[in-house]
């Protein structure tokens, strides 16, 4: 029982200001991304909460509100941004040997599905960070407004690479009402608030199911969202319901926010695209 106690305290406990320290020193200056003006990271500690559809359709909707926007796919493990934003040509370089990042829908993206074959990434540590560096700095994003990155579940190297290299605007985190999601998520938070990088606020994601005969909503994964955000002193920006059409829009590489613009599915992102520009909006920091 002792040990069981000693293990939760660990789990539990916050990392001391002498951490903090010690892990500021052991980053690198950061430098800003010539052309682009703001980076939104779109994150949760847990697979499988829905980060690449949420960062796909923000990406689409910031564009589609006038804004300049680059999507990259961080996650170098399981890429699924050419999927579902219909990408398969492998992209150009120019003359500085930078990597031209095709565009669809208005938004320009990168992933490493489309500079490698269908094959698995057995990395260790630093070619994760020179790969995500390569994807960062290697591409001619300018110009850009927002560069929204997809990133991989957990709160490993890909992620210290992006905020050791530039200076992020901030943290969109996602999770499902998952207690168990919602704890990983958590997790997540304390890392970004130990590395100086804003929460702009928590999407929550797969938040219920809508009936198809009687369109009753009908909640299947719990209700412990917003105490969970309490406790990490955020903001639920938006909650997310199952859309079966949006799945399929993942699918079939054409997002539900470009075949639907007037659904409700559509409209919770398009709300959702404002509150993330207001939140990074230079004139109001």
């Amino acid at each position: 029982m002792n040990g069981i106690k000693i293990f939760k305290r660990l789990l539990c406990s916050k990392i001391t200001s002498h951490q903090k320290e010690l892990m500021a020193r052991s980053l690198p200056k950061k430098k800003p991304l010539p052309g682009v003006k703001d980076i939104v990271l779109v994150a949760s500690g847990k697979g499988g909460v829905g980060k690449s559809t949420t960062a796909v359709n923000l990406a689409v909707c910031l564009a589609q509100s006038g804004q300049r926007v680059g999507l990259m796919d961080a996650d170098l493990f399981g890429p699924s941004i050419p999927l579902m934003m219909n990408l398969t040509e492998t992209p150009l370089v120019d003359d500085e040997n930078r990597i031209i990042p095709p565009m669809n829908y208005g938004v320009k993206c990168l992933s490493l599905g489309l500079l490698t074959e269908m094959k698995p990434a057995i990395w260790r540590g630093p070619l994760v960070m020179s790969a995500t560096e390569r994807l960062l700095k290697g591409t001619a994003w300018a110009p850009l407004d927002i560069l929204v990155v997809d990133t991989p579940p957990g709160t490993g190297d890909i992620h210290l690479s992006l905020m050791q290299n530039v200076p992020v605007s901030g943290v969109l985190l996602v999770s499902t009402p998952q207690l168990a999601a919602l704890r990983v998520t958590q997790r997540g938070a304390e890392m970004f608030r130990v590395l100086n990088v804003p929460i702009l606020g928590l999407v929550e994601n797969m938040s219920s199911v809508q009936c198809p005969n009687c369109s009753t909503e009908i909640n299947i994964f719990g209700n412990e969202t917003d105490k969970v955000a309490k406790e990490m002193e955020v903001d639920v920006l938006e909650r997310i319901q199952i859309d079966k059409e949006a799945m399929c829009g993942g699918e079939s590489g054409i997002p539900l926010t470009i075949q639907k613009p007037s659904s409700r599915y559509a409209e919770t992102f398009q709300r959702l695209a404002k509150i993330v520009q207001k939140r990074i909006n230079r004139d109001e920091k």
